[in-house]
């Protein structure tokens, strides 16, 4: 049976400071598969969007729920394989990579990344949200 393997792959000079080109995953483990997470007040039923107007709190605020969600399972922050991020307005790009990459400090490699502008989210006053995948053996 193949061992469990990640690999992080970032060839152009564009990509290296910022995101793998493309994460390979071999062998037996578990994929997980995170929800769209934001801003969404984890305590509150109705998912009240915290930190209106500013972009960076939301995404600190976010990935830090992921890596809680990722610590339920078993995972942490360096087993993220890919992102997929959604703003509502690209101006917020510099924010949102700021607190991005503070939440993948000390990770070995940076994982793929996808980054969208949209045009809103599924909850008012939420201005940005990620999808994440991770892979542990």
């Amino acid at each position: 049976m193949t061992a469990f393997e990640k690999k992080y792959h970032g060839d152009t000079p564009f990509a290296k400071s910022l995101f793998s080109e493309i994460v390979t995953v071999k062998g037996p483990g578990t994929m997980l598969y995170l929800s769209g997470i934001g801003s969404e007040d984890a305590d509150d039923p109705a998912g009240a969007a915290l930190h209106a107007g500013n972009v960076y709190a939301q995404t600190v605020y976010a990935f830090e729920k992921a890596k809680k969600l990722l610590a339920k399972h078993g995972a942490t922050m360096a087993d993220i394989v890919k992102i997929t991020a959604y703003l509502v307005d690209v101006r917020d790009r510099a924010d949102y990579q700021k607190a991005r990459m503070e939440a993948l400090a000390g990770v070995p490699a940076l994982p793929a990344h996808t980054f969208l502008v949209v045009s809103a989210l599924a909850r008012p006053g939420m201005m940005m949200e990620v999808d994440i995948i991770a892979a542990i053996p």
